[in-house]
């Protein structure tokens, strides 16, 4: 174990509260769904209606994640992350308000919803640069990725406990005042925006930053597997509403997501001394899916086989992180980690909405299965993915030929 990455980062000024910060900010993001997926079949009595409420926001989401980020780029990220903070809120108390019979009205509010979500993870991941150099941001990709598990372990849990305590529309409430405070004091603390005078690089198009070999893979990837992640996740809530105890599914969300916290600190203190190829990373996540499908028949084995299943998670998507941010120029790293975030959104709203439709039709394991399928797809697609390879002892040993030397 190489604990040093991990010192040289804490010791960096300004690394904690940015990361605190943000932390609280997507918190609220991820309490939201539990409680909205309750409230949209509560009102409508079906797990389908559901799975198409929570695909739209999830498509909302993805039209709209590119265009705040590249607005945070030109404008800077602080005004955006205050405008479409408060505006998420209002969105959030319009569907915690709506009356019971215009559930009809639930998926176009979830998709304005999902348009107004602010770009907190893009915005994040594009400030890592400014903040720490050197081997630090390798570890700064690798802390993010697992400190997300993190908020998938109190998110869930913390919307699931409004809704088993009070009620759906409550948890909608708290997700709204959490998003108007946390946002607000994550976008002050923002670090300077990229200068952008007439010496600055020019910014790539879509076409050239999208249509490439290795960063169009790993965008996809990410989308197959948040596809995947979505469809486990209602499957959890319909597992648990079949079983007649919604608090289960904040617990297995937080089963979950607690593997994944343990597999990101440990794959984060590895020595790195070996070349790591992603797409083996992948392949241990479609291992961990297949596990979960012969997991069902008992609320105990399904949560040991979900927190094994989680231990592949962090590993897996922080390897993901650093490759697409080392294969991306600096001028068009905010917007390439927006148009990954649009790739996930859209894969979310594929997957509820199949998902839902597997649920009615087959029932619960089935949806782990899809999963893995989706997994299995995505580590096909990694394949060709250059891998990561140990830092070098001296920044003049790196290699700088050409796009491979982007990598080091």
């Amino acid at each position: 174990m190489n604990l040093s990455g991990y010192r040289e980062l804490w010791r960096t000024r300004g690394v904690t509260a940015l990361l605190l910060s943000s932390l609280l900010a997507r918190l609220p993001v991820l309490a939201t769904m539990v409680p909205v997926t309750f409230l949209a079949k509560d009102l409508s009595g079906s797990f389908r209606w559901a799975g198409v409420v929570a695909g739209a926001y999830s498509v909302g989401m993805a039209i709209a994640g590119p265009l705040w980020s590249r607005t945070a780029d030109r404008r800077g990220p602080r005004g955006v992350l205050l405008v479409t903070g408060i505006a998420w809120s209002v969105a959030l108390l319009a569907i915690a308000l709506l009356p019971a019979g215009a559930h009809q009205a639930l998926p176009l509010l979830t998709l304005v919803a999902g348009a107004l979500v602010p770009p907190v993870m893009q915005t994040l991941r594009a400030a890592w640069p400014r903040v720490v150099q050197g081997p630090a941001l390798r570890t700064a990709y690798s802390v993010d990725a697992t400190a997300q598990e993190l908020l998938f372990m109190v998110g869930p849990m913390l919307g699931a406990t409004a809704v088993s305590v009070a009620s759906p529309r409550l948890g909608v409430l708290l997700a709204a005042t959490m998003s108007a405070v946390f946002i607000w004091w994550y976008a002050l603390r923002q670090p300077a925006p990229l200068p952008h005078g007439e010496h600055a690089p020019v910014p790539l198009t879509a076409r050239q930053l999208l249509w490439h070999r290795h960063r169009l893979p790993l965008i996809l990837a990410f989308g197959l597997w948040v596809m995947s992640f979505n469809g486990i996740s209602l499957a959890i809530v319909a597992y648990a509403d079949d079983h007649g105890q919604r608090l289960i599914a904040g617990i297995f969300e937080a089963v979950w997501a607690f593997g994944s916290l343990v597999g990101g600190v440990v794959a984060g203190a590895l020595p790195g001394r070996r070349t790591s190829y992603v797409w083996r990373r992948a392949a241990l996540v479609v291992a961990g899916m297949l596990l979960c499908v012969f997991a069902t028949w008992s609320t105990v084995s399904l949560g040991i086989a979900l927190a094994m299943s989680g231990l592949t998670l962090a590993p897996a998507i922080g390897a993901l992180y650093e490759r697409l941010g080392a294969l991306t120029p600096d001028v068009a790293r905010t917007e390439v980690f927006g148009w990954m975030s649009s790739s996930a959104m859209g894969g979310a709203a594929v997957g509820a909405a199949v998902s839902g439709a597997v649920i009615e039709g087959l029932g619960v394991r089935y949806v782990w299965l899809l999963a893995a399928i989706l997994a299995a797809v995505a580590t096909v697609l990694l394949l060709r993915v250059p891998p990561e390879v140990a830092p070098a002892p001296a920044p003049s040993d790196l290699p700088g030929d050409g796009l491979l030397g982007e990598t080091a």
